[in-house]
């Protein structure tokens, strides 16, 4: 089983900057892919910045220029850093990592979301 723990949002003026930080543990073997999603009331959840498999970065048009993710490998942890953010930034920010875990013997698959963080820009 493998969990991600984020942290750092909370309350941030427009046109200021926040980091998030989101752990994986557990017996994992290889992480694939991580990034960050976020999701606004009544809106479908977005992708906002992740590491593909490859490990190259794909980030949301909306983010392009003052969002930056970066990752510690020997810790399993992605991060975003958000500067400029925008009012319409604010939502809950979701982690989400897949890759590979240890299960006994095995190496199975995983695909895991982070519980959420909240961000709240203001004007």
């Amino acid at each position: 089983q493998v969990q991600l723990v984020e942290s750092g949002g909370g309350l941030a003026q427009a046109g200021g900057s926040l980091r998030l930080s989101c752990a994986a543990s557990g017996i994992i073997f290889s992480i694939n892919t991580m990034g960050w999603y976020r999701q606004a009331p009544e809106k479908q959840r977005e992708l906002v910045a992740v590491f593909t498999k490859g490990g190259s970065t794909n980030y949301a048009d909306s983010v392009k220029g003052r969002f930056t993710i970066s990752r510690d490998n020997a810790k399993n942890t992605v991060y975003l850093q958000m500067n400029s953010l925008k009012t319409e930034g604010a939502a809950v920010y979701y982690c989400q990592a897949g890759g590979l875990l240890g299960r006994g013997s095995r190496l199975i698959d995983f695909a895991c979301w982070g519980q959420g963080t909240q961000v709240t820009v203001h004007s």
